[in-house]
């Protein structure tokens, strides 16, 4: 059985050598995994020397066929046997060694979301999954190659001492992150409750980086949560932020939705902005409450697109909706925001979401380890490219710090201001 996800995710993955397909931005921190560790040439003497070793029989008959001829298994063999045999530092795990080549492989791809997991990290991922983790509450990935926070979650470590989406992480416990990869980032910024990580921050618009204390502790992530807001006029709105589209999310937003149906709204607000992704089949589950068709395509490496259809009873379908995205809104949020642009169904309000539109699938490995593989891209229902492109929302509305110093929203502020009753009649007239 294959479910396919987006992004960072809360999946409980119990079934060994069960395959799943995530299309992850980043995972939370502590939840990212990125990179690896890529194997590097070393010279030992003559390359005579290093052929002098036989390699294990048994494993050079399954090597791939027709590979070009400077791809000899058999010199893969050679070195392991001078390292294993001359390395100043004995004795030389067998382990460490095919681990490490493990790693090397997927990084070799130069690509920030194919990973391989180790098994103890393979182990944490999957705990971190369930929803439950220490750590500081951010999530993180890589942009422009700099470790950055794609957003804090709300009511965590991170928010609560001031971090920001697009804020670039330079040094963690004054340790550069320079030329890091995402996981080597999350193993120095994860640890156990209570204890502390200092963050180096590099932020648009400072002229000198700041220094971030954390102390991190347990979070537990809640997917949805919904209220009633009014505009000015008085008009109730419906409004539901999604956090992260895992497990629970569709049965949350198909509740939230039915009781924010019998407060009979003007209108409906879903709220985006810092939601770093999760199941796809959840955030296809969710677009369902307005659409039915296809909410995104799935283009393979051979071009072959296939469709992704939503088949929900749609009732909030002729309920005007207004979307909330930023720069933390990426996956499967940019799969909903832009399914429901394309149709119609709502209108984009905020800032321009992360692009993060590429799918990976997660296998778990017999060893206990765990392959994560880019194996295709997103396009929204209209075809447009969401990986490095992103979502430009219909109306532009920036939140700047001196806003959430101020506690002040312009976003959510224009979205209601979009949505009163005669805004809303007026749109409709032209």
């Amino acid at each position: 059985m294959k479910a396919q996800s987006i992004g960072a995710s809360e999946k409980r993955i119990k079934v060994p050598k069960q395959t799943k397909a995530l299309v992850a931005v980043v995972v939370i921190v502590a939840m990212a995994f990125g990179g690896g560790y890529a194997l590097g040439q070393s010279k030992s003497g003559s390359s005579n020397a290093l052929a002098s070793s036989s390699a294990p029989q048994d494993l050079v008959q399954g090597e791939p066929k027709g590979l070009p001829s400077d791809v000899d298994f058999k010199l893969f063999w050679d070195v392991w046997q001078q390292v294993k045999g001359r390395y100043v530092k004995q004795p030389v795990s067998d382990s460490d060694l095919f681990q490490g080549a493990m790693e090397g492989m997927v990084s070799a791809l130069d690509d920030p979301y194919s990973m391989y997991f180790k098994p103890a990290f393979a182990e944490e991922f999957a705990r971190d999954l369930a929803g439950t983790f220490e750590g500081i509450g951010a999530e993180v990935g890589i942009k422009g190659d700099v470790i950055t926070v794609i957003a804090p979650l709300p009511d965590t470590p991170a928010s609560k001492a001031g971090l920001r989406a697009g804020d670039k992480i330079i040094a963690i416990d004054d340790k550069t992150t320079a030329g890091m990869s995402v996981e080597e980032a999350v193993n120095l910024i994860r640890g156990k409750g209570g204890t502390k990580v200092t963050l180096t921050i590099a932020r648009n618009g400072d002229k000198e980086p700041r220094k971030f204390e954390i102390v991190r502790e347990k979070i537990v992530v809640k997917s949805v949560r919904s209220e009633v807001k009014k505009t000015k006029s008085g008009a109730t709105i419906g409004y539901i932020q999604i956090r992260q589209f895992n497990d629970e999310t569709s049965a949350l937003t198909k509740n939230a939705v039915a009781d924010l149906l019998k407060q009979s709204p003007k209108g409906i607000i879903i709220d985006l902005r810092n939601n770093p992704g999760g199941y796809l089949d959840a955030a296809v589950d969710v677009a369902g409450e307005w659409m039915t068709g296809p909410v995104v395509y799935e283009r393979k490496y051979d071009g072959t697109e296939t469709a992704v259809e939503a088949k929900g009873a749609t009732p909030l379908k002729d309920i005007p909706t207004i979307v909330l995205v930023n720069q933390g809104s990426a996956s499967g949020s940019e799969i909903l925001a832009g399914a429901l642009q394309d149709a119609g169904q709502a209108r984009l309000v905020g800032k321009k979401t992360f692009g993060k539109g590429s799918v990976q699938d997660y296998e778990e490995l017999k060893n206990g380890g765990a392959l994560k593989l880019t194996v295709a891209e997103w396009l929204t229902p209209k075809k447009r490219s969401i990986n490095k492109e992103g979502i430009a929302p219909d109306i532009e509305v920036d939140l700047t710090e001196e806003d959430a110093n101020a506690d002040k929203d312009p976003q959510l502020a224009k979205a209601l201001e979009l949505l009163e009753p005669a805004a809303v009649a007026a749109a409709a007239a032209h």
